[in-house]
């Protein structure tokens, strides 16, 4: 029960646990929020007296709304997976608690320790860092003065907090919905062999089909993520291989130039051949013809953890180091099942 040793302060971390809630509960709850139930509020404030928690400077201005500040360091600002994080984590520290400096790097080492100076000379209480992919990125180091979690993209530094999707997962996920739909002839199509993105994908895809005694028909194809070479990579399996049944690709703008080519080929989609995509890009995947079935790495919900994540760290609450890699998820469109 919290906390143990008197001569401790009470935290934000002890005054949810006596409470039976969520930090992010807690710490609305002793802000003043609105969209906290009354009688929730009436238990975390009574936690609070009976631990005599005082918030700490760093903590009171996160609850204040009025000192707090973050730093969003990315590589991938133009890109289309920082936007979604960034919302996120902008959803977990709630409207107006906390201010958010937003600082694009561009993939350039000089300009991220530039950008990461000006971070701390703001003072900002703590930092996300988001890659533009999933591969292991360089640590900032162990000696900053603030809290740092890596998302999407993890820290080679064991002991850093990261946060990267299951793409291994994923990959898995894709191939057992192709073999729900009744599909066994099953081919692969993906982006650039060096991402840690592609290999965790087709790693997870083969062992799924390795539990049905299935394996691809031809070997993966692997080159860019652009829906070129997914037409002109369709049309090669095709000519190959005209007895598949369906196709998994490595990312949306990939499944986009399959569907193109299918149609060339006069094939029927998803009625002889069903295609799935990767990223669940909605503005690729709905607009598709048909829509796009696809695997959704929860990109928000990353962002809310890590921010989450951030927040337990700035009010001292021991977290796990290391990579923590988070569910994905299916999202089922005309690809591969049809409409009636």
């Amino acid at each position: 029960m919290p906390p143990t040793d008197p001569a401790r302060a009470a935290t934000l971390s002890d005054v949810a646990q006596r409470a039976g809630v969520s930090i992010a509960t807690a710490s609305k709850a002793l802000n003043g929020r609105g969209d906290v139930a009354p009688g929730t509020r009436r238990r975390v404030m009574a936690a609070a007296e009976e631990l005599t928690f005082t918030p700490n400077a760093m903590a009171r201005g996160l609850l204040a709304g009025r000192t707090g500040t973050v730093g969003l360091l990315t590589s991938d600002l133009e890109g289309r997976f920082v936007l979604p994080i960034l919302m996120g984590a902008e959803d977990a520290f709630g409207a107006g608690q906390v201010n958010v400096f937003l600082c694009d790097a561009r993939g350039d080492a000089i300009r991220e320790q530039h950008h990461l100076r000006a971070l701390l000379s703001r003072r900002v209480d703590g930092i996300i860092v988001v890659g533009r992919q999933t591969d292991p990125r360089p640590s900032l180091g162990q000696e900053l003065p603030v809290p740092v979690v890596y998302a999407y993209s993890p820290s080679d530094d064991p002991r850093d907090v990261s946060l990267t999707p299951d793409n291994h997962a994923g990959g898995r996920l894709a191939i057992e919905h192709l073999l729900a739909c009744g599909r066994t002839r099953i081919a692969h199509i993906s982006g650039d062999p060096t991402y840690a993105a592609a290999q965790d994908r087709v790693a997870g895809a083969r062992a799924a089909l390795a539990d049905a005694g299935l394996d691809f028909v031809g070997e993966p194809l692997f080159a860019a993520w652009t829906e070129h070479w997914g037409r002109d990579a369709a049309a090669m399996l095709l000519e190959r291989h005209p007895d598949i049944d369906a196709v998994f690709c490595g990312s949306d703008q990939i499944a986009r130039g399959v569907l193109d080519t299918a149609r060339d080929f006069g094939r029927d989609v998803p009625g002889d051949l069903a295609v799935i995509g990767y990223d669940n890009w909605e503005i690729v995947a709905a607009n598709a013809r048909p829509p796009l079935t696809s695997i959704d790495a929860n990109l928000q919900q990353l962002g809310r953890q890590a921010a989450q994540r951030l927040f337990e760290a700035i009010d001292g609450v021991a977290t796990d180091s290391g990579t923590r890699q988070l569910p994905v998820r299916l999202v089922i469109r005309g690809s591969t099942i049809a409409h009636r």
